[in-house]
């Protein structure tokens, strides 16, 4: 691999990974009647820093250069995307396989953090090792206005242009960015949560879209992790069309992140910052 490749370069495949989504027939219980319809498609993709393995995901194959650089920084491996030297991509089907190099210091940290966490026990939480990885130390953001409430107006509407997988097949999450001016700059789908909003953020990261005064937006439930992906990222708002968790408010208030529920009929709902905080 090549040292100190920009991040912003995309990897060549050795295969093409398959389609986002693909026609599967069908027929109804009493097999009377068929037909066929689009679903989503997912792979495994193994990921591995300086050759040693650390992940396999169940992700949508569309994105995934994006998706690396947002997992890297929003699972706290790097601090930094300028700390990924280099990101190639291979494998066949439905296995699929990424070899990230990453700045020495990073793989350090990396290599300290799971020898720190070699012999303890399971969690539980969200496929990680120990409560010390689920609950990790991150730093409070400067804090930043609210958005106006103009900028929500039809918002679910709105953000289904960027929504075009869901809107051919569903079964997938989207996360969108709204820039400082109210404007929806880019969209990222994925089967996993977790997944889309990594995505969208190593898309802001490698095509250096600004993220001042901007937003986040989610459509799934906004639980504790996605709340800390957004805390790593800088994002200092994050709108979700479903409930957060008691744990994701408490989260976002602690590290002054502007957290906001869009109910489908009602007004919008902020959590963060609470109301005795409010001006």
């Amino acid at each position: 691999m090549n040292a100190k490749r920009p991040v912003s370069a995309a990897p060549a495949l050795e295969t093409p990974a398959p389609t986002a989504s693909q026609t599967y027939s069908y027929s109804n219980l009493q097999y009377s009647e068929s037909d066929s319809t689009a679903l989503a498609e997912e792979v495994a993709l193994a990921i591995a820093y300086n050759g040693i393995s650390q992940a396999v995901m169940l992700i949508t194959p569309t994105d995934l250069e994006d998706f690396i650089v947002g997992f890297s920084l929003g699972s706290g491996i790097i601090e930094d995307a300028s700390e990924i030297y280099d990101l190639q991509l291979s494998g066949s089907g439905s296995a699929q396989y990424a070899q990230v190099t990453i700045a020495n210091r990073a793989f350090w940290n990396l290599k300290q953090q799971r020898r720190q966490l070699a012999g303890t026990s399971g969690c539980g939480l969200c496929g990680v090792e120990a409560v010390e990885q689920a609950l990790p130390d991150l730093k409070v953001l400067p804090g930043a206005p609210l958005p106006p409430a103009e900028w929500l107006d039809g918002l679910r509407h709105r953000i289904s242009a960027f929504q075009p997988l869901g809107q051919h097949s569903g079964a997938v999450h989207a996360a969108v960015f709204m820039n400082g001016q109210g404007e929806l700059l880019l969209g990222r789908e994925d089967i996993g949560r977790h997944n889309a909003l990594d995505k969208l953020i190593g898309g802001l990261i490698r095509q250096k879209i600004p993220t001042s005064g901007g937003l986040a937006i989610v459509t799934s439930r906004c639980s504790l992790e996605l709340i800390q992906k957004v805390l790593r990222a800088g994002i200092q708002t994050l709108v979700s069309l479903s409930s957060p968790t008691g744990l994701a408010v408490q989260w976002a208030r602690r590290h002054n992140l502007n957290l906001i529920h869009l109910p489908q009929k009602n007004a919008p709902r902020v959590y963060s910052p609470a109301l005795e905080n409010q001006a």
